[in-house]
């Protein structure tokens, strides 16, 4: 996507993960109240049109939802990516002793890594918006199989609607978004643990690439002290340890709020 050339002016990384955080947040929370919209109307008055008009106030809620975190990626790739990663070289070009300028490698590097971080903030939201459809499919084909026959049966109609009605609230949640290995997490956790993640992968990225450039190919760790090489729990603790480029590029955060940064060592010629 394209760039403005110098960056545009961005904010805190903390600062900017919470506000993309509260974004999505609330825009989940309006698709989550059009869910509750739809099982309150199944509840009190289970009449398929009527129904099926709110379910498609939350097919669009859904739609809304997607074109907020597009829009959100978008600003984020493009306003803060370039400062951090330009922080990130100009930080080690004044440890080098040299300057940071735009060069086509810095902006071919920029372009690679705001491709990725777009894409994950996509797959990410893909999996809220997987959830939200799950229910949306389910509620349309009750409204169309059930409902007419809700009357049907020992109890009386307003019992089965209560009871479908909390069926589909009990099969899908929209309190938190379930992934495909498990994991619950709430949208505003993911957006905010991702946004810091890829605010520090583009600081990293600017470092090493201008140490890379300037021909250092060792850096010094900057850790927590507890931040294992490639997970938090790894035994190979990070902190003050020597790397090599290279493979500092492959492990630039070890876990989504890592705060891992690295120095350049132009006095040592491999890891030692």
């Amino acid at each position: 996507m394209p760039y403005e050339w110098p960056p545009l002016v961005p904010g805190d990384p903390d600062e900017i993960a919470r506000r993309v955080a509260a974004i999505l947040e609330e825009a989940w929370e309006r698709l989550a109240g059009k869910q509750r919209e739809v099982i309150a109307r199944f509840a009190d008055n289970p009449r398929a049109p009527y129904i099926l008009a709110t379910l498609e106030e939350f097919k669009q809620a859904i739609a809304g939802f997607g074109q907020r975190v597009d829009q959100e990626a978008r600003q984020f790739v493009q306003r803060q990516l370039p400062h951090l990663y330009e922080e990130g070289g100009r930080t080690a070009a004044e440890d080098l002793g040299v300057t940071f300028t735009w060069t086509t490698f810095h902006r071919d590097a920029l372009q690679s890594l705001a491709a990725d971080s777009y894409a994950d903030f996509l797959r990410r939201s893909e999996e809220a918006e997987r959830m939200a459809g799950q229910f949306y499919r389910a509620a349309r084909e009750a409204a169309r199989r059930e409902v007419p026959l809700l009357a049907a049966g020992n109890m009386t109609a307003k019992q089965a609607a209560k009871n479908l009605a909390d069926r589909l609230a009990a099969d899908h949640e929209l309190s938190y978004v379930i992934y495909r290995d498990g994991a619950r997490v709430p949208v505003r956790a993911w957006a905010e643990a991702a946004t810091l993640a890829k605010s520090a992968v583009a600081f990293n990225a600017g470092t090493l690439n201008r140490t890379r450039q300037a021909g250092v190919a060792v850096v010094e760790v900057f850790d927590g002290t507890d931040c294992g090489w490639t997970s938090h729990q790894d035994p190979d603790k990070a902190v003050r340890t020597l790397r090599s480029v290279e493979d500092a590029a492959s492990w630039p955060i070890s876990h989504p709020r890592c705060r891992r940064a690295f120095g350049p060592r132009p006095d040592m010629q491999e890891p030692g």
